[in-house]
């Protein structure tokens, strides 16, 4: 019954932006922390930023200072603001949700940055 649905992917030139929704379907993520993952083909899967209940933010090196993760617990929503895309970008992002007892996955969003 727990969906996160995704949205926002798509083509975009190195130098562009993407903003990323991922929307809950229910509020059980509300006290837990949310973020983004991406995989790019023949590469392990690696955590982008991540947001706890509080509002505390984490990024990997390679996107600090181009991407804002945010949340919205009124709409049950986490963002992934993308700036000054680069090609090594080009993945495929997950957004996941911490709930009481599992952790939930998005559907997957292609991002490719290419020109």
């Amino acid at each position: 019954q727990v969906q996160l649905v995704e949205s926002g992917g798509g083509l975009v030139q190195p130098g562009g932006s993407l903003r990323l929704s991922c929307a809950a379907s229910g509020s059980i993520f509300s006290s837990g922390a949310m973020g983004w993952y991406r995989q790019a083909p023949g590469k392990q899967r690696e955590l982008v930023a991540a947001i706890t209940s509080g509002g505390t933010t984490n990024y990997a090196d390679s996107v600090k200072g181009r991407f804002t993760i945010s949340r919205d617990n009124a709409k049950n929503t986490v963002y992934l603001q993308m700036n000054s895309l680069k090609p090594e970008d080009t993945a495929v992002y997950y957004c996941y949700g911490r709930g009481p007892w599992a952790t939930y996955w998005g559907q997957g969003t292609q991002v490719t940055v290419s020109s």
